[in-house]
């Protein structure tokens, strides 16, 4: 008889983890609270549930009779499978430690207590925006304004004055399940932001793949990333000095087999910050890029881990060539006429036919969050050199064309 999959979520992002799940034989239903995602399409069953109503998950999953639960893509999403997996007796790390992952503020206050690098960090109930700003002066600016439990960098802002602290503290608010915000002090990084996803196998990391981190500072949130590049390009002593830190973190945690998204900071001095440990594999197809880039398919071994079976044939890859992901987005609101490749670039970069989020005539919004991305491209380049200077310069090499332009 098939086994059923409970897969938490149906967006874009998470559509591959679908078609993997169906591929691998399995009965895949998915839930998800807007009735218009694309994943029901490639799934086998559909129930308007949301993610983050874990109790409403575990009573679906019952009654359902699933044989695992699968969170891919979504932070929101990773603790809700851990409570569930966990009342349910099927393979998790702890529901506590995921949730200290998954809340920003309970994640700083962990790595503070166990001596991490970590920027100076409070976090308040919207009820008390006021003790937040009259604090504000015991923080060194600029900092980051930030909910404690949004995804995809929503409502991330910088705060350089102090005046400005009421209006972004309410910003942060609006994408807050839980109203509440973190203020933290800003970590300069010393090259790229790491990116990237890794693997623990009953609680070691056996396998990680950072990239390097891109940003556009002319979109609305310059704190979203754009696009990630492999590999990342600091010496290897950087990333074995990453590496031990996240498996402190992993160990510390007791955390067991599962995926993980990274975002690190390195500083002048190569201290290593822990800047956000996802749950879960990365969105914007981090997966993808990372399997073409070492042959590890980083979505099986997550659907192989929630389900129960032995993941220890895992092991140690370095990425060779040069490869990236890349977000198609717009910069102001409207409808889209026409997204337009150059030609040169197509031909020789894309790795695979672009696949649009949104058609020509749908009304778009500005890009500052994830989920208002039109698209990803996995790319491919013949050299480092080659790799930085397009990416650099995509505005010129893949154009969003708005009605009335």
């Amino acid at each position: 008889m098939m086994k059923k999959v409970l897969m938490l979520g149906g967006s874009p992002a998470q559509v591959p983890s679908i078609t993997k799940a169906v591929e691998m034989g399995y009965h895949v239903i998915i839930c998800d609270y807007l009735d218009d995602n694309p994943g029901q399409n490639f799934s086998h069953g559909y129930h308007k549930v949301s993610t983050t109503d874990k109790d409403a998950v575990l009573e679906l999953a019952k009654r359902l009779r699933v044989d695992g639960v699968v969170c891919y893509a979504s932070d929101p999403a990773a603790a809700t499978a851990a409570y569930v997996c966990e009342q349910m007796g099927f393979p998790t790390s702890p529901y506590r430690s995921v949730e200290i992952l998954s809340n920003k503020d309970k994640f700083r206050a962990f790595l503070q207590q166990h001596h991490f690098n970590t920027p100076k960090a409070k976090a308040y109930a919207g009820a008390h925006i006021q003790d937040a700003i009259e604090e504000i002066g015991s923080f060194t600016l600029p900092v980051m304004i930030k909910p404690v439990d949004s995804s995809g960098s929503k409502g991330v802002t910088k705060l350089e004055r102090v005046e400005n602290a009421q209006c972004q503290i309410e910003y942060a608010l609006s994408f807050s399940r839980a109203k509440r915000f973190i203020i933290e002090e800003f970590v300069e990084s010393n090259g790229y932001q790491v990116a990237g996803d890794g693997f623990s196998v009953d609680g070691k990391l056996v396998f990680r793949c950072f990239a390097n981190d891109h940003f556009d500072t002319h979109t609305k949130n310059p704190f979203v990333p754009v696009g990630a590049s492999w590999p990342y390009l600091k010496p290897k002593s950087v990333h074995d000095k990453i590496h031990d830190e996240i498996q402190r973190l992993l160990t510390l945690l007791d955390m067991r087999t599962g995926a993980y998204n990274f975002d690190v900071r390195i500083d002048n001095e190569e201290r290593v910050f822990l800047m956000e440990i996802g749950p879960r594999c990365g969105g914007n197809m981090i997966p993808q890029v990372i399997q073409h880039a070492t042959g590890v398919d980083l979505v099986e071994y997550t659907i192989k881990a929630a389900m129960g079976i032995d993941c220890s044939d895992l092991k140690m890859k370095e990425p060779e060539g040069f490869w990236a992901y890349h977000v198609v987005r717009s910069l102001r609101d409207g409808t889209l006429r026409d997204i337009v490749f150059d030609e040169d670039f197509k031909a020789n970069n894309l790795v695979q036919p672009f696949k649009p989020y949104r058609i020509k005539g749908d009304t778009i919004e500005v890009f500052d969050g994830a989920n208002k991305a039109l698209g990803v491209m996995t790319l491919t380049f013949g050299s480092v050199d080659e790799m930085i200077e397009k990416i650099e310069k995509m505005d010129q090499l893949v154009r969003v064309e708005l009605d009335g332009d």
